[in-house]
């Protein structure tokens, strides 16, 4: 009788995204990926990295890395998890969380991007190619109370990796 090889058991990557909201009427951040990373429009997003003692300090770090915003205070917790398996056979969970900012500021992107936009809530959930995406961001809106104080932040920092779901189509 021939063993059948072990199966494989991948781990669950955590991963976090980061509404920012800033302004009244309120805007949303979104960030284009670059075309090797897919391309689509996204909040900031990323892995829960090791050294990250929990997700609201994964979702600063991220923000600090994706735009050069420093974020003062704690995110707010949207109450919406999503997985999705990732090209590497580990499934993907990402925890949403919001950012008020006192005002639409210009982003310092990161290498992982080519583009950004403030959007209103509803135009900005038309960009966005993912469902679990355009439900995290109508609780936005709701869950996010005022701006949270944000420092801008000079000099460049290195972005990181964030989960792939395929490229989609932009409107």
């Amino acid at each position: 009788m021939t063993a059948s090889p072990p199966k494989v058991i991948f781990p669950i990557q955590e991963c976090i995204e980061a509404y920012l909201v800033a302004g009244e009427p309120r805007q949303v951040l979104l960030l284009k990926r670059t075309e090797a990373r897919g391309g689509f429009w996204q909040p900031v997003s990323g892995r829960i990295e090791p050294t990250d003692p929990d997700p609201p300090a994964a979702v600063r770090r991220e923000v600090l890395e994706e735009t050069g915003f420093p974020v003062e205070g704690a995110p707010v917790d949207l109450n919406w998890t999503f997985s999705f398996p990732g090209r590497d056979g580990r499934t993907w969970r990402v925890h949403a969380y919001g950012v008020g900012l006192p005002r639409p500021l210009p982003p310092r992107l990161s290498d992982e991007h080519t583009a950004f936009q403030w959007l209103p809530p509803g135009p900005a959930a038309l960009y966005l190619a993912f469902e679990d995406n355009r439900e995290a961001l109508r609780r936005v809106d709701w869950l996010v109370p005022g701006a949270l104080p944000v420092r801008p932040s000079p000099g460049p920092t290195p972005g990181a990796s964030g989960p792939a779901r395929g490229v989609p189509a932009t409107p």
